[in-house]
């Protein structure tokens, strides 16, 4: 893993929950690790809602002012030059389409001095209804690029049906996956299941939900 990885994706791709799991395993592993909270669009299922865990893990997190309020206000300071330049890892979690991810231009100077060692990974899920069709995913990634004036370097396959996935819906997802990689010429870096399910996956990537809908809780 690199030493700055971006996080984006559309909204329900479950982005949240793997740049959650990455900033807990290396932490869990005896990394120092950051995490932004970059979603200045939609105040539900942000990383911010995490902050007691992170501050058990040792996890430091960089929010807005006005995350967990009732303001949804899209107001971003954050030190990135900074986060970068300390020991340890950094992770972005950025908001879920081309809005979302605007702000992140602010820093793209900042953040491509550190090219060498940045990824920049599109999360998709074909089970979400705007992004069923690859050509739909690979479009709003496009848009995405063009607002943070970065380039993505991977794909994280993350599809899924919450409580309801199964092996086989993990399964049948991963030739969408692979088309979406294949005509955006970059590496499909992975595959997510969740941690309880017994199967295998070619480039797995076990995860916990953490990230939950409140009629899932």
């Amino acid at each position: 893993m690199k030493k700055i990885t971006i996080v984006t994706g559309h909204y329900g791709t479950g982005k949240t929950n793997f740049a959650v799991n990455m900033a807990i395993n290396l932490a869990d592993s005896g990394e120092k690790v950051t995490i932004v909270d970059f979603d200045i669009v939609n105040p539900y299922f942000r990383t911010a809602d995490f902050e007691k865990m992170f501050r058990e893990k040792g996890v430091t997190l960089a929010a807005s002012m006005y995350a967990n309020t009732s303001l949804d206000i899209p107001a971003i300071s954050f030190d990135i030059e900074r986060m970068a330049y300390e020991p340890g890892y950094l992770i972005i979690d950025v908001g879920g389409d081309d809005a979302g991810a605007i702000g992140l231009g602010r820093y793209a100077d900042a953040l491509m001095q550190y090219r060498e060692n940045l990824d920049m990974l599109y999360v998709v899920n074909c089970y979400r209804y705007l992004t069923k069709d690859p050509q739909e995913a690979l479009q709003l990634m496009y848009e995405i690029e063009d607002v943070s004036k970065m380039k993505h370097t991977g794909i994280i396959n993350n599809s899924n049906l919450g409580k309801e996935t199964t092996p086989e819906i993990i399964l049948r997802s991963i030739p969408y996956a692979e088309k979406i990689a294949e005509k955006a010429h970059l590496p499909l870096a992975g595959n997510v299941y969740r941690k309880d399910l017994d199967v295998r996956v070619p480039d797995g990537i076990p995860c916990e939900v953490y990230v939950k809908p409140v009629w899932e809780e």
